[in-house]
């Protein structure tokens, strides 16, 4: 195989899931209970025996940072490679925010140019998928290519949300459109670039252009040699709010289509020490994925709870992701919501009523389903009713919160 150095970029902000990137950067999000996303990413790398890894960040990066560590739970604590995590820092020129993914990169050319490697590997931190990236180096090398890009086929009616790649008859890549208006192909870039190492270093050097997708890969498909890798495995891009819920809540499915339990392909993470599951006299769960040291004496519908989420007696949590270490009061009852981190919800509250046709009013293009958000550290007092496509904001007290006891469905607070 290819040296390869392996660089995920995990530092932009991610406005389209609202609340949940209000105060940490996409690939920290919690998924699928015990996981940040980036673990899907991290885990692929070392699946595929690549173990010089860096991880670029900037975004609100401190839940990141502490999640990464050194890199052990992925075994990236090493003399020789390992993991790095590498920061914006203020340039000579008078840089210091990364204004794009190839912006990123070129902050650290150095690192790269130091590099006993043959190839660059660009991946996405924010993304949930598993693929093993060799046979993808192998196509690099076969080819001889200058730039070989992972594709998929999606819906056409999705193809407006992703660089949008033209392939010919032997694999070369014909044409890249960022995001089109109207695509000429289903195949979607995946946003996992392989670059012969000298190749990325003197293209950034000689470019200004700050992003591959928007600037860089469509002006250069033509002028080198570029390939696809078409890959056939399960891709969720979770950069949306409904993304986000529908691939969570596609783990419930009889035979899911991402498999968590695959032996041959272990997702590690940075696991908590908790005890097992709970579940109370009163217990009532069905269909529900449950993480080490949930404690569960009410009902749980259809729905993911994370690490040490408390479900009170009389509770009902329905259709709905509830992150760590949130407490459901109890009387509660919350329906098609996504609860964030150390979210307290009082006594009788219920969360997720009413009108699900009215859309969020600060964010209606992106909080429309009927999803009800809540921020991490929020405490929701006891008795309140809140709607629906409402999003109320990180750690607000009780006292922040109407005296009437409603929240109107489409509200932000």
């Amino acid at each position: 195989m290819l040296r390869t150095l392996a660089l995920i970029l995990a530092g932009g902000d991610s406005p389209a899931l609202s609340i949940l990137t209000a105060e940490r950067t996409e690939a920290a999000v919690p998924f699928a209970g015990k996981y940040r996303i980036i673990d899907f990413t991290l885990s692929n790398c070392i699946n595929s025996n690549i173990y010089n890894v860096g991880v670029l960040t900037q975004y609100r990066p401190r839940s990141l940072h502490a999640h990464l560590g050194v890199g052990r739970p992925w075994d990236l604590d090493r003399a020789h490679g390992g993991l790095r995590v590498l920061h914006p820092s203020p340039t000579p020129d008078g840089g210091g925010w990364q204004r794009g993914t190839a912006d990123a990169v070129r902050y650290n050319l150095d690192l790269i140019e130091d590099q006993q490697v043959d190839a660059v590997l660009l991946l996405a931190g924010d993304h949930i998928y598993k693929m093993d990236y060799r046979p993808l180096l192998d196509l690099h090398k076969e080819r001889e290519a200058d730039v070989t890009m992972a594709v998929r086929g999606v819906s056409p009616h999705e193809a407006r949300r992703y660089g949008i790649v033209a392939v010919g008859g032997d694999g070369r890549v014909d044409r890249f459109e960022e995001k089109p208006r109207r695509a000429q192909s289903n195949l979607a870039s995946m946003g996992i670039y392989v670059f012969r190492k000298q190749f990325l270093l003197d293209l950034l050097k000689n470019s200004r252009d700050n992003d591959f997708g928007r600037h860089i890969l469509p002006n250069i498909v033509t002028r080198c040699n570029a390939y696809a890798y078409h890959f056939q495995g399960y891709w969720a891009d979770v950069g949306t709010l409904q993304a986000f819920y529908e691939a969570n809540m596609a783990l419930l499915a009889e035979s899911p289509a991402l498999d968590l339990y695959d032996p041959e392909w272990v997702i590690h993470t940075a696991s908590t020490y908790r005890p097992g599951v709970e579940l109370g006299a009163t217990a009532q769960v069905e269909n529900a994925l449950l993480s080490d040291g949930a404690r569960v004496y009410g009902t749980v519908v259809r729905s993911v709870l994370s690490p040490g989420v408390y479900v009170a007696p009389g509770a009902v949590v329905r259709d709905s992701v509830i992150m760590g270490d949130a407490w459901i009061g109890e009387g509660a009852v919350v329906d098609r919501c996504i609860i964030d981190e150390e979210v307290r919800i009082g006594k009788g509250t219920v969360v997720g009523e009413g009108n699900a046709t009215t859309p969020n009013q600060h964010a209606p293009e992106r909080l429309n389903t009927g999803l009800t958000l809540i921020g991490n550290h929020t405490h929701v007092p006891a008795g309140l009713t809140i709607g629906r496509n409402v999003a109320i904001s990180p750690r607000l007290a009780a006292q922040a919160f109407p005296k009437n006891g409603t929240v109107p469905s489409g509200a932000t607070l």
